[in-house]
């Protein structure tokens, strides 16, 4: 239970809907008891032909009881899924907030089935804890001291024929059934997010799959796991018959036991007999109560698995949260150390590697970039420099070294702060399937109509938006998929020109761009951010020439450094490329 608990502590801010649920819960099997009691009560009677008169308290009773046990199973249900609800609620943001700080270090092994599978799947499954879980207990209590205290009134061996009954299918009875059912909820629930894996895989790769011919073998893989899915539906199916069966059983028994005591008592003398089936039917009607109690064992079994699952994830983002928090707090005392005679970025002595198993990305890099200068990092592939920025934005954290913002370690600052004094445009930028303007508004949601149409002008994208029926209204798609290429890398810098910071990143960000609009582009981005730093990374040696200074990367070492035409007097690594692209363009042009 211990992985529920975090769970279980958001339900007691509740706990006066919660007993509200569970005292109309129990009004509920209360008027079925009735219901079921008195109308035995009036048949008996009226077979004796009494006045009508004598007749009308019950038959009324048979009313109250009728209408009273919907209104209230009406307003139980209102309650207690309205407690659901809210816990889910407070789930989700749980998650979410959990979730967030990891991204994307601490999620890097972590399939995006599976984590939409623990999001969505694991949360949903959370709906039973209350429902079906923690209340059935709970109001088996409340009609057994309720309606036992009733019979005890009477006589107490009906009292004790009722608990006995309650024990035996409440307590026994599930036990039983925990055994019998004892890791179906675990494989449904790791079969939930195995198809949540495989099926998101298959949207996402449809076009490989079909370019390759493997949409056959990947239908099968899914329908492997729906078969382990239905086989787990199955095995509960056959457990649940079973609860059912030994529940009628024990119902039925705990009502012939009553039967049995009262024929007694009436041929003692010492009981009217015309309770004698009010006696039988309001115990048997009791067990509404307790038949909830055998398969909420196979729903804490599932509960347990998947609350286990979030908990995981919950867990690391607590420590990310208080290690950020801690930093925070330094933050603030740091706040006014931003000074224009530090450098705007300075890494000292940086290594890294993603695996422990894996070779450094980076190796003792160092690097300064002063405040408004333009920079550019070129390199091989794997030669860092995307590492750079992930490391400049803390998704990763150093193994040695130190990196500075403006003179302050950036470990000194929360995640929060040093990002938001940083904007990034990378080779594949998220789009959201929303309008072109929500899509701008993540960078600055306060932002005016003449705030993002200004940013989309300084992008050469203005024009085009105008140009669609709907404007700056108009739907991307998802991931901007109703955009070309080139069209997203625009959308996504005039998202970052909005964002309106002292210190902007390219990486790749010009790939999609014809050649003529991307120098274009890179000029008027020059003048556009003359005074603030820039830093573009790129393949593209071309657009090097004009940047104040150039950072060449290899195997994570920074091996050259200078202005364009210096490097290409060195005749080094940064000629040697400039080199080779120069002849691919040629061949190219020739051919």
């Amino acid at each position: 239970m211990k992985n529920l608990a975090w769970i279980i502590k958001e339900i007691i801010p509740f706990w006066p809907r919660v007993c509200l649920a569970l005292l109309l819960s129990a009004l509920t099997v209360t008027s079925h008891i009735g219901l079921m009691a008195t109308s035995s009560y009036l048949l008996a009677r009226a077979a004796l032909h009494p006045p009508l008169m004598d007749l009308m308290v019950t038959i009324v009773g048979v009313r109250f009881f009728g209408i009273s046990r919907a209104v209230f199973r009406y307003f139980e249900r209102l309650v207690s899924h309205d407690v659901t609800f809210r816990v889910l609620s407070r789930i989700r943001v749980i998650v979410y907030e959990g979730v967030e700080p990891l991204i994307p270090a601490y999620l890097k092994d972590l399939r995006k089935g599976d984590l939409l599978s623990r999001i969505v799947g694991d949360v949903e499954v959370q709906q039973n804890l209350f429902l079906r879980v923690l209340a059935p207990p709970l109001v088996a209590v409340l009609v057994l001291l309720g309606y036992g205290g009733f019979l005890a009134n009477i006589d107490l061996g009906f009292a004790y024929v009722l608990a006995a009954a309650f024990l035996a299918s409440g307590v026994a009875l599930p036990l039983l059934i925990r055994a019998l059912a004892r890791g179906i909820g675990q494989r449904k629930v790791q079969a939930k997010a195995k198809m949540h894996i495989y099926i998101l895989d298959m949207l996402q790769g449809m076009p490989e799959m079909l370019a390759f011919g493997q949409s056959k073998a990947m239908g099968q893989r899914i329908q492997k796991t729906q078969s382990e899915l239905s086989q787990a539906d199955r095995q509960m199916a056959r457990v649940t018959g079973i609860s059912n069966a030994l529940m009628g059983m024990v119902a039925n028994l705990g009502m012939l036991a009553v039967l049995v005591l009262g024929i007694v008592y009436v041929d003692k003398g010492q009981l009217d007999g015309v309770l004698l089936g009010m006696l039988a039917l309001g115990v048997l009607s009791s067990f509404e109560a307790v038949s909830p109690l055998p398969v909420s064992q196979h729903y804490l079994e599932e509960n347990i698995a998947a609350g286990q699952r979030l908990k995981n994830l919950v867990d690391e983002g607590k420590k990310v949260l208080e290690l950020d928090a801690d930093e925070n707090r330094r933050s603030k005392q740091y706040a006014e150390a931003d000074s224009r005679q530090s450098p705007a970025i300075e890494f000292s002595n940086v290594s890294f590697q993603y695996h422990a198993d894996e070779p450094q990305v980076l190796q003792n890099l160092s690097f300064e970039i002063p405040v408004g200068s333009r920079v550019a990092v070129v390199g091989p592939n794997g030669a860092g420099k995307s590492s750079v920025v992930n490391l400049l934005l803390r998704f990763w954290e150093p193994d040695s070294g130190e990196i500075r913002l403006n003179g302050v370690n950036i470990q000194e600052l929360c995640s929060q702060e040093v990002r938001a004094r940083i904007g990034v445009v990378t080779q594949k930028p998220h789009l959201f399937h929303a309008t072109i303007k929500e899509n701008l508004l993540l960078a600055k949601p306060e932002a005016t109509d003449e705030e993002i149409h200004e940013a989309a002008r300084q992008a050469k994208i203005h024009e085009f938006i105008l140009s669609l029926p709907q404007g700056y209204d108009c739907l991307i798609g998802e991931e901007g998929m109703k955009l070309s290429g080139g069209q997203q890398q625009r959308l996504s810098i005039a998202r970052v020109l909005l964002k309106d910071v002292s210190i902007l990143i390219f990486d790749e960000a010009t790939k999609g761009l014809d050649p003529i609009t991307e120098q274009e582009l890179i000029q008027e981005l020059f003048a556009l951010l003359e005074g603030r730093t820039l830093i573009m990374i790129t393949h593209n040696l071309e657009l090097t020439k004009d940047m104040d200074d150039i950072l060449v990367l290899d195997k994570g070492r920074a091996v050259e450094r200078g202005k364009h035409h210096d490097l290409m007097l060195r005749e080094g690594q940064y000629r040697h490329s400039w080199d080779e692209g120069y002849m691919q363009k040629v061949l190219f042009t020739n051919t």
